[in-house]
């Protein structure tokens, strides 16, 4: 994308083409003006759209350009806070509206695909939260039975039935989450900019907004060649915001990730491998991620940039920890590389913001893009359609504060996960 192979990697290579789409030029009017094409915005405009809303959103790059389109593709439930400590994170009300929410993400997700019929790779057979060592261990037994307490389908595997799933003996156990899956993420970005078009829904990429101001309308929204006056604008930019909506950005720490993708595995690993296609991450500080596409071959990413020195360290790291976690693998090439930023927040939480009245957004998703995302933009638009009052929202209002010492701790994290990756691969 934009000419870079490592910002999309395989995604880009496999996902069907984007719809057509072209930069706004002159004025427009519309009741929403969305503000990103990542699965917020455009889950937003779909909704909207649907509902006869008339909608236009301005991505500034191209659909799925941010996280939705470089992200490893777990359909997660839940945050990564704990269930049991959101209602201390948020209160009684809103922690337990949030979990409910985002417990039952990955189904909104897997309804947007079947009723749009999104191609994007689906696959339904949940995620592995997998135990490194007993501290581990002990981390998935506390997530399972807090999940299973509030009925949530999950079964916490031992080594040898985590073994019979992924075929390692690297780790103690696992979670699985029977509601979780994985896609492919720039797939199903596109798929919905796709179903937002053929709901009516007016999208603009290479459209960066420069301004926003108040209009008899509403408010009007500036790129450098056009204008859209609209009644409300959603800002759904989250990690990668620039401009007049900054601040959502600058309120949260960039944590780098990065992905390798193998060639195809042969037929013989295949059948022998994740043989249910669940996806998985590991309970290390320096987490690693693993599952497979449907070509067969092996996605493999953990924290850490592909550039400078970074490039052949995370490079020679992924290729020792691949091997001592699937052995029978052997030396295999590398097809496809790239990276991106993840935005945490100071709780790891998501965030709700009014920027003025009737300019609005959620953001903060710390890794988990794909459901909360989705989830939010349905939100925002049943919102907006007066469904759900402010006060019934799954988040409350917060203004954007940035951290302390922002700038310094993304360079440590940057420093840190090239410093833990030359260590080593242990499990």
């Amino acid at each position: 994308m934009l000419n870079d192979p490592r910002s999309h990697g395989l995604w880009e290579k496999t996902a069907p083409a984007a719809p057509q789409t072209a930069p706004l030029y002159g004025g427009a009017t519309a009741d929403v003006v969305i503000v990103g094409g990542g699965y917020t915005g455009l889950s937003a405009a779909l909704h909207l759209a649907e509902a006869g809303t008339s909608v236009i959103l301005l991505e500034a790059k191209e659909i799925g350009f941010g996280g939705a389109g470089r992200n490893v593709g777990l359909i997660n439930a839940g945050m990564w806070v704990m269930p049991d400590d959101l209602p201390g994170e948020l209160g009684p009300v809103y922690g337990e509206r949030l979990l409910d929410l985002l417990g039952n993400g990955p189904r909104t997700v897997m309804e947007l695909i079947d009723r749009h019929g999104i191609e994007c790779e689906l696959e339904r057979s949940g995620t592995l939260h997998c135990a490194v060592g007993k501290a581990g261990q002990k981390e998935i037994e506390a997530r399972a039975e807090q999940w299973q307490r509030r009925g949530a389908p999950v079964d916490l595997l031992d080594k040898v039935e985590t073994e019979s799933k992924i075929s390692t003996r690297a780790y103690q156990g696992s979670l699985l989450d029977r509601r979780a899956g994985t896609l492919q993420p720039l797939a199903y970005a596109r798929g919905l900019a796709h179903a937002a078009i053929k709901a009516g829904a007016i999208l603009h990429t290479a459209s960066p907004v420069t301004s926003y101001e108040k209009a008899a309308s509403g408010w009007r929204v500036s790129t450098p060649e056009g204008t859209v006056d609209a009644q409300w604008i959603v800002v759904a930019t989250d990690a990668y915001s620039h401009g007049p909506f900054a601040a959502v950005r600058e309120e949260q720490v960039h944590l780098p990730y990065f992905n390798f993708a193998t060639v195809p595995l042969s037929d013989n690993l295949r059948k022998s491998i994740l043989t249910e296609r669940q996806g998985c991450w590991d309970t290390k500080e320096v987490l690693s991620s693993f599952r497979m596409d449907k070509a067969g071959r092996m996605v493999f990413g953990s924290v850490g940039a592909l550039r400078g020195t970074g490039l052949s360290i995370h490079r020679a790291w992924a290729r020792r920890a691949l091997k001592a976690i699937f052995p029978q693998i052997g030396d295999i090439a590398f097809e496809s590389e790239w990276y991106g930023q993840i935005g945490m927040t100071t709780n790891a939480l998501p965030r709700f913001h009014k920027f003025a009245p009737g300019v609005i957004g959620f953001s903060g998703y710390n890794g988990r893009g794909i459901s909360p995302g989705s989830v939010f933009g349905k939100t925002i638009a049943s919102h907006i359609l007066g469904q759900i009052s402010e006060e019934e929202l799954p988040l409350p209002l917060t203004d954007p504060h940035a951290p302390a010492f922002r700038t310094l701790k993304e360079a440590w994290y940057e420093a840190g996960a090239q410093v833990a990756h030359l260590a080593g691969a242990r499990f």
